[in-house]
């Protein structure tokens, strides 16, 4: 990576480590065999990917024949959703979902909805938190499939997935959690839980990008997605990304044996980043749980500061963060996540999500407030609204 540059936009990828890298690299060049095939070449591509699924199985405290993998996290948010719910449709067509899931499993509801389904969106608390009794109230006996985040991708909030999972086998409904944000931060054991379906991709835990998992518990009706072929058991069709998958087990596990001591790492930065924001920097809002949050996970609304503003001037110090996910960037609507927090769409466009990895230090953290401190003072001082707000008292 360039010296020159701090880059704080982990939640929207990470670099490939390193070791994971090596290990992908043989399927890329020597060991190139397609994993149908019946020769020794193939042979050794289907031995690899097997093993892969061993080690993430074991990651997650499940079954290997309960992992299939797919081509990313948005793949295996449609597969879960769309398969459970065309399943079992015969016994209902009524699903459930928050407000505040990432947009590849919002389209998939919005999606449904067109197909005759009918869907509750759950609300959430000022923290990004569903209530459980929400929850409870809102299954019905045509209620077929619920689908809750584990952790938010833009303000980092941890939903109680236990507790609302135990809700879901209590009334006999499948319940998915898109874990893509949360593997790899979260010691996650899917069976513990009472997860039946579980959305993982591997860019987001230092693997590569364009793999993807998703856990179906034995036992659970999901029709199938993708059609074309044999692969992943007749589950899955396409030709399987042999390094990917390879980088994907070997990420997953490098990242569970470190979690302690890569949580402690990155909760260090951002305790460190809050407490200089909010101690220099007026008129702030920390965005979610303070506690129950993704340990590198900041997001922060700057009022009278437009956010588009705040990271292109963070781009030109060397700073490389985000307003939110990286897949509605392009937006110029506000995020629903904050929207559905309380934010008014004025605040909303004022946020600044700050997501930690392990090569940050803490001389990164204070170049990057010192920086905050002098953007967000002149962003200020061109508001109109600023000014107005400071001539009435500050009121």
């Amino acid at each position: 990576m360039n010296k020159n540059i701090i880059y704080v936009d982990h939640a929207a990828t990470t670099y490939v480590k390193p070791e994971v890298f090596e290990e992908m690299r043989p399927y890329f060049t020597d060991l190139f065999g397609n994993p149908s095939s019946i020769y020794s070449l193939g042979r050794e591509s289907k031995k690899a990917i097997e093993n892969a699924r061993s080690q993430i199985a074991y990651c997650l405290g499940v079954h290997p024949t309960e992992i299939y993998f797919t081509g990313s996290g948005t793949e295996a948010d449609n597969w879960a959703i769309k398969g459970a719910a065309y399943a079992n449709r015969k016994k209902g067509k009524h699903l459930i979902t928050s407000s505040i899931e990432h947009h590849a499993v919002l389209h998939c509801f919005q999606f449904l909805e067109k197909e005759g389904f009918e869907v509750t969106y759950l609300p959430v608390n000022e923290e990004g938190l569903i209530n459980p009794d929400d929850l409870a109230k809102a299954i019905r006996p045509d209620t077929t499939l619920i689908s809750i985040m584990f952790a938010n991708n833009e303000i980092g909030t941890i939903q109680p997935i236990k507790e609302l999972a135990a809700i879901a086998k209590e009334k006999g409904v499948i319940f998915h959690t898109d874990a893509v944000q949360a593997m790899g931060n979260i010691d996650i054991k899917a069976k513990d839980l009472n997860i039946d379906l579980l959305s993982m991709s591997a860019h987001k835990f230092y693997g590569p990008k364009g793999v993807g998992a998703l856990y179906i518990r034995k036992g659970v009706r999901i029709d199938n997605f993708v059609h074309g072929g044999a692969q992943e058991r007749n589950k899955r069709a396409g030709t399987e990304n042999v390094a990917g998958v390879v980088g994907m087990a070997a990420a997953l596990k490098l990242a569970y044996e470190n979690l302690e001591e890569y949580n402690r790492h990155l909760r260090k930065l951002s305790d460190r980043f809050i407490n200089s924001v909010m101690e220099r920097i007026p008129y702030v809002r920390l965005n979610g749980n303070r506690e129950k949050r993704l340990p590198g996970n900041v997001n922060l609304s700057f009022r009278f500061v437009e956010g588009e503003s705040l990271l292109l001037m963070l781009d030109m110090k060397g700073i490389q963060a985000s307003s939110g996910s990286a897949c509605t960037s392009g937006s110029l609507d506000p995020s629903h996540v904050l929207l559905a927090i309380g934010l008014s769409h004025e605040i909303a466009h004022g946020s600044l999500r700050i997501s930690f990895g392990e090569r940050n230090t803490e001389e990164e953290v204070d170049y990057i407030v010192d920086n905050l401190v002098e953007i967000v003072g002149k962003l200020r001082q061109m508001s109109p609204l600023y000014e107005d707000f400071i001539k009435k008292g500050g009121q």
